[in-house]
Parts: C-alpha cells; sequence; structure tokens
C-alpha cells in the first residue's frame, strides 16, 4: 500500500487529521501517533544501538589489535564502500519488489554476519585473522545494507502522510542518534566487566546480533503493504530514467552534491574518535564510548529541533547555515587538548551535523514522486553514504604522512567554502 493522489484507505492506526493547535511536544512526536511508524520505529532504535555498540567497540579492537589508526578509516572504507557499488541497482528493486521483503533479508544477513564476528572475536583467532575477518564482514555487511537502505527510506514516507513527513523523517535520525548515545553508552560496561578485552568485543558483537530480532519483528508486524507496479521496462532502462530525474532538476543535483560532500568532509571526526581518545586526550576505553555518546546527544538534540519546527520554509538556507556551523565545531575541536571543551564541541557539532542532515532528507523526499522514490533515494544514498568511504580512504591515506588534527581542521574548512559557495549562488536549494 502506498500514498498516493488516489489517496488510499488509511492503514489501522492513522490518525484522524485535527484543526486545533498541537503543543510544542504533541508537534515532535506526531508521527508517533502512525502506528505502523511507531512499530518500525522502536525496531530500528533496537536495531541502531547494537549497531553503534558494535561499531564503537570494534573501532576499537582494531586500534589495539593493529596500533595504527589508519585501520579506522579503512574499516569505515570497507563498511559503506558497496553503497558505491550496489545502492543503485537496490533502488531500482525497491521500486519493482516489496520493500518490507528486502528489509528481512537485509536483517537476518546482518544479524548471521554480527554473530560470525562474535565468535571469532571469542575463540581469540589470530590479530591478524580477526582483522582481515572484520574488515571482510564490515564489507558484506555494507553490501546487504546497499539494498535494504533504498527500500528503508522509501518505505517511511509509506507510513504517514506527506504532511508529516518532515517529522518521521527527523523522528527517525532521532531513532538512530538516540541508539548511538545508548550503544555507546552500554558498550563500555563488557569492557569494564571483562578483563579480557577479546571476550568484551565478543558480548558487544552477540548483542549486535540479537538486536536484529527486534527490527525482523517490527517488519512483520508492519499492516503496511508495499504493492509494486508492473515494471514498464528492464532495471537498465529504470536505472537510467532515475538518472535523468536527478539530471534534469537543479534542486536535486545540487541536495545530492551537498550529501557527498557534507559525508566526505564532516563524517571523518566521527571515525576518529577513538584515535583522539588514545593518542591525544588519552581518556581510555572508557572515555572513547563516552566521547560517541555525546556526539550522539548531540545529534537527537537535533533531530528533536527539526521535529519541533515541523515543514519549516527555506530549508536550504537553513541547512547550509547549519553546513557552516558543522564546520566550525570541527575546526574548534582539532584545536583543544581539553577532553571536557571537546564534549562540548562533540555535542555542538552533533547539533548541527543532524540538522543538515534531516533538512537535506526531508527536501529530497518531499520533492520526489512516490513511483520515482526508490531509484532517487539510491541515488541520493550513493552520495550521503557513499562521501563517508571515499573520504575515510582519502583521510586514512593521508594519516599517513600528515597530523590527524591537521587534515581533520581543512576538512572542516571546506565544508564552511561549500556552503558559503551556495549560499552565494543562484542555487534552487536555498528557495526550497
Amino acid at each position: 500500500m502506498s500514498k498516493s493522489a488516489a489517496e488510499p484507505e488509511a492503514p489501522p492506526g492513522t490518525p484522524v487529521a485535527v484543526e486545533q493547535k498541537k503543543s510544542p511536544l504533541a508537534r515532535i512526536f506526531h508521527a508517533f501517533t502512525y502506528r505502523d511508524f511507531r512499530l518500525l520505529w522502536f525496531g530500528a532504535f533496537t536495531s541502531s544501538s547494537g549497531t553503534w555498540l558494535q561499531e564503537t567497540a570494534l573501532a576499537w579492537i582494531l586500534l589495539q589489535l593493529t596500533n595504527d589508526p589508519s585501520y579506522l578509516f579503512y574499516n569505515g572504507f570497507m563498511a559503506t564502500a558497496p553503497i558505491l557499488i550496489f545502492t543503485l541497482i537496490g533502488g531500482v528493486l525497491a521500486d519493482r519488489v516489496d520493500r518490507r521483503r528486502i528489509l528481512l533479508t537485509s536483517q537476518w544477513l546482518q544479524l548471521t554476519f554480527a554473530i560470525t564476528l562474535a565468535l571469532l572475536a571469542f575463540f581469540k583467532v589470530p590479530a591478524a585473522l580477526l582483522v582481515s575477518s572484520a574488515l571482510t564482514l564490515s564489507f558484506l555487511t555494507g553490501c546487504v545494507q546497499a539494498f535494504g537502505g533504498p527500500a528503508y527510506q522509501s518505505l517511511v514516507p509509506m507510513l504517514v502522510d506527506k504532511k508529516d513527513l518532515p517529522n518521521a523523517i527527523a523522528l527517525n535520525s532521532i531513532q538512530f542518534q538516540l541508539a548511538r548515545v545508548v550503544g555507546g553508552s552500554i558498550g563500555s560496561f563488557p569492557f569494564a566487566i571483562f578483563a579480557d578485552q577479546m571476550v568484551a568485543a565478543s558480548v558487544s558483537f552477540g548483542l549486535n546480533g540479537l538486536s536484529f530480532v527486534a527490527v525482523i519483528f517490527a517488519l512483520m508486524s508492519l499492516s503496511v503493504r508495499h504493492i509494486p507496479p508492473v515494471p514498464t521496462g528492464g532495471m537498465r532502462s529504470q536505472l537510467r530514467e532515475g538518472l535523468s530525474f536527478v539530471r534534469h532538476r537543479e534542486a536535486l543535483r545540487s541536495l545530492t552534491f551537498l550529501a557527498f560532500a557534507s559525508t566526505f568532509l564532516g563524517m571523518q571526526v566521527t571515525i576518529s574518535i577513538a584515535a583522539f581518545a588514545r593518542d591525544i586526550f588519552k581518556v581510555g576505553a572508557s572515555g572513547n564510548f563516552r566521547m560517541v555518546a555525546v556526539s550522539g546527544a548531540g545529534a537527537v538534540v537535533g533531530a528533536l529541533i527539526v521535529a519541533g519546527l515541523g515543514n519549516v520554509h527555506h530549508k536550504g538556507r537553513k541547512a547550509l547555515m547549519m553546513q557552516i556551523g558543522f564546520g566550525l565545531m570541527i575546526i574548534a575541536f582539532t584545536l583543544t587538548d581539553s577532553i571536557w571543551v571537546a564534549y562540548g564541541i562533540l555535542f555542538v557539532a552533533g547539533i548541527f551535523m543532524m540538522i543538515l542532515f534531516a533538512m537535506i532528507m526531508s527536501l529530497v523526499q518531499l520533492i520526489v514522486s512516490d513511483d520515482m522514490r526508490g531509484r532517487v533515494m539510491s541515488i541520493y544514498m550513493v552520495a550521503f553514504r557513499g562521501g563517508m568511504p571515499l573520504g575515510s580512504l582519502v583521510t586514512g591515506l593521508l594519516a599517513k604522512s600528515f597530523p590527524l588534527p591537521n587534515i581533520l581542521l581543512v576538512e572542516g574548512v571546506l565544508l564552511i567554502i561549500i556552503a558559503a559557495g551556495f549560499l552565494l549562488s543562484r542555487s534552487e536549494v536555498k528557495e526550497h
């Protein structure tokens, strides 16, 4: 079932529109009045918490096993590089196949990969084998996410009315970042309980595997069904149609570029947290988890702000201002030597980052029609998710020759320059 101009029958749990003015709290959480969105949100939150738990633990273990911060970026590249390879195909499938079925397959495979990594750590395979296996499993996880991502992004708009879509996108961003806080917070417990760090890592990876059960249950309980239209052409022709759709719309082209720049340049600061925790602030594993949690908490606040604002005007202009703020925070983070100042900077940077991401995503979702949504979202995700592995690869290679703080400082400056360029240009992004 999908929203269309024909106004199909609303699924169970759809709220009846009311005219009275909502309280700020009601505006922030309005999308939760939709049963299916609520189900998917809580399932995805549980799964995302496990994912952040594993990613934070894996970053620490890789750093301990290799004593080389470059491996943090290599892992980031392996985990997200498949986005560049398979996401466009995943977008075509999301418009041709039941999106829920794609997501269920993706979740089962990710569960299997997490349990495999947990077993390898528990049985303490040789360090070289564990590192190579971890990178391989990160790549395989990225492969299935490349197909599941467009299906998930295309499913969310089917769960709420169009007027509530910006709120749903903001709340969806909240679950991912709130999971970052929860995953980062509980991630320190296995390392505090178990003296053996490999056992602690195994517990973290195993908990991530179990967390996928929640989202699998949520997907199986949805009342909304996606009945794809009968394909009018082959996958190649549909892919070309999606690329042409984006190419001929300046706003979509610009938003896609901004998504790429924000992750290529901006997300490297989150990947490098473990290196800063160990080598610059010297706060150990617990400090690493706290820094991740603080950054996530800021992102939650940013997403709450977007959810409370609702469907505001000139999202593009506001997003560009947030990109400038994000760049400034990255620069400030590289210049401080105080862990307490760093906590504050990471918190504020999380706010700017999440408002930027949520507003760009909302603009793309509002511009595109449902019959093109899977393909357009796949193109957007190639840029948004694909910028991160390419940025990780470049940053990791540069870290071999230059100090990591200097590299991140330059990336922050470039973020500011790009945003300022769009603000001074005639781009349609500023008018949406």
